[in-house]
């Protein structure tokens, strides 16, 4: 981010406070969320997992669950999902009623960080899982759904990988819902940076970031 003060552009940094469900309980996570926005952090991002990374680790509360108390108990901090799967374990028409519905209790502060998803947590609805190709068609196409209902009109979709009968979210915010989609790779930014509002990297890599400004509409 930049901010132009006496003719100079002056480079902004955000800084970030992760949420990690598996490492705490919900009500751990909300007084974490409260205490990094009190300390100054710009934004909080919350995993979305079924099963912690490691048993050891104890914990995996519904994220979704979560996030909407951390956007009554905060004011100020923006918040994300980092990242949902809206393909396998969760349906992309529900996906969609969710980030509305948060959106309007955040009041305009959530974005919805989306990526192709961990077998770790989508294995368990017994969809088995599939390659790394199919999962990113999956994704672009859930997005389209979750764009087309968050218009409010009455959806219905017929394609290769999910169906929507007679759709339509009723609660929807003012300022929509911007989605940041995650990637690694020049496939997935092929695919995604037309689709997406914001790059999520998974590797902290610059390169990242240019191909997805040179791939976005502009």
């Amino acid at each position: 981010m930049t901010e132009r003060q006496g003719g100079y552009c002056v480079a902004m940094t955000n800084f970030g406070y992760t949420l990690m469900t598996e490492q705490s309980g919900p009500r751990e996570l909300v007084r974490y969320a409260v205490a990094a926005e009190d300390l100054g952090f710009d934004f909080e991002v919350m995993s979305d997992h079924y099963s912690p990374w490691l048993t050891e680790q104890g914990h995996a509360p519904y994220a979704w669950t979560v996030l909407g108390a951390v956007a009554q108990a905060t004011s100020r901090v923006g918040l994300m999902t980092y990242v949902t799967c809206p393909t396998l374990r969760y349906h992309p028409a529900v996906v969609a009623q969710k980030a509305a519905t948060l959106q309007v209790l955040a009041e305009g502060r959530f974005t919805l960080g989306l990526g192709s998803g961990e077998n770790l947590n989508e294995h368990v609805v017994g969809e088995g899982w599939p390659a790394i190709q199919d999962r990113q068609d999956m994704l672009a196409e859930a997005v389209e759904i979750i764009r087309a209902l968050h218009t409010g009109d009455l959806v219905d979709h017929r394609r290769e990988y999910f169906q929507v009968d007679s759709a339509r979210i009723w609660d929807l915010p003012d300022e929509g819902v911007d989605i940041g989609i995650a990637v690694a790779g020049e496939r997935a930014i092929e695919v995604f940076a037309p689709l997406g509002d914001h790059l999520i990297g998974v590797e902290p890599k610059p390169e990242l970031v240019s191909d997805w400004n040179a791939a976005a509409p502009a």
